[in-house]
């Protein structure tokens, strides 16, 4: 599906903001995953990222759409997100970040 680029940032918004990234760069999706704002589309990128509709049978307006790691996927009929992917925290001590982003399959 094409996706119009004013639909594409609206959808962005509703990813989560975090402190230690610049939030027009990187956020996190439901699951946690690291997702990078210009790797929309993106199958292949660590930090890629697709719009799921998160409604069972309503439009694909941005209050029905949300941001998912291209691994991680929404479960309309359960209401619930299936986590394959989410950032990677290993040996990061509380209070820490780490820079840049990282991922892990889980």
């Amino acid at each position: 599906m094409v996706w119009k680029e004013e639909l594409v940032e609206s959808v962005w918004q509703h990813a989560r903001a975090m402190s230690e990234a610049d939030p027009s760069v990187w956020r996190q999706d439901m699951c946690g995953a690291w997702i990078r704002r210009d790797h929309f589309g993106h199958e292949g990128s660590a930090f890629g990222w697709k719009i799921e509709n998160i409604t069972s049978g309503g439009p694909s307006i941005s209050q029905n759409l949300r941001p998912l790691h291209v691994r991680n996927r929404f479960d309309v009929g359960g209401n619930t997100p299936h986590c394959q992917m989410t950032a990677d925290r290993v040996d990061v001590p509380a209070g820490e970040y780490v820079s840049p982003p990282r991922n892990r399959s889980i």
